[in-house]
């Protein structure tokens, strides 16, 4: 039964999963880099309370989630209606992407994710955006994998090279972008445009949709260019991450 119980703590350890009101609170006044806070939904507990006022004063996502949700997630069984998991490293602004392009002197390589919320997925489009060279990764802040273990082990520790970005809004973001000079390019089974007739040698960002439903219509909406791959199967669809390394690896063949 101890054996048990030590590798259930070391897997927990692993997970980054912090589990208890005074182990959450104790990562948040550490400055512990946070993914994200889940709450059982419905308390009005003062102390989760502050627990949700102080993550959110630092930026962190707070999710309010059913309470089988969090005993699913839960190692210890003793969560208190509050886990916290942990993010492998401190995400970045856009601006620092922006910037670490101009210190190579290139023109800025970003990809963006739309909604990615497969860890592995995620891990993989990082692994394969810093095989390619670009200078980071953006995704939102809900509604997204974000900088956990699960995404570190898959990306192979390309967490470590690539700088990635969280936002609140991505459409925001992208017309920030837009305004840097960077060309937006979204990802569509059925954009009239392929991908080879694209010039993604000058600022580009390409657009990751979600696993299911592709881009979300406002994300879709404010792209420059829709971008599909050509398909010669009876599928009409590849996995994101397999997506994002052909279009990356493209981008790639252009920049020479």
């Amino acid at each position: 039964m101890d054996k048990q119980r030590d590798w259930k703590e070391r897997q927990q350890e692993a997970d980054g999963i912090i589990e208890g009101r005074n182990a959450v609170i104790e990562a948040l006044r550490a400055g512990a880099a946070i993914d994200k806070v889940y709450l059982a939904k419905g308390e009005t507990d003062s102390a989760l309370g502050h627990i949700a006022a102080k993550a959110k004063a630092a930026g962190i996502a707070v999710v309010d989630c059913d309470r089988r949700k969090l005993d699913a997630m839960s190692v210890t069984h003793s969560h208190q209606g509050v886990i916290a998991v942990a993010a492998v490293r401190e995400y970045v602004g856009v601006e620092d992407i922006l910037k670490a392009a101009a210190d190579r002197g290139e023109a800025p390589f970003i990809v963006v994710c739309d909604e990615l919320s497969d860890p592995h997925n995620l891990g993989a489009v990082i692994r394969t955006a810093e095989c390619a060279g670009a200078h980071g990764v953006i995704i939102p802040k809900r509604r997204s994998a974000g900088l956990t273990a699960v995404v570190a082990k898959t990306s192979a520790g390309a967490v470590s090279h690539v700088p990635v970005a969280r936002v609140a809004n991505l459409t925001s973001c992208l017309k920030e972008l837009k305004a840097a000079g960077v060309w937006v390019y979204g990802t569509a089974a059925d954009a009239k445009q392929t991908m080879y007739q694209a010039d993604l040698t000058m600022g580009t960002a390409i657009v990751i949709g979600s696993e299911g439903e592709g881009m979300s219509r406002l994300v879709r909406e404010t792209c420059d260019v829709l971008l599909r791959i050509p398909m010669k199967g009876k599928l009409n669809s590849l996995n994101a991450s397999a997506a994002a390394a052909i279009l990356l690896y493209e981008a790639v063949r252009q920049r020479g």
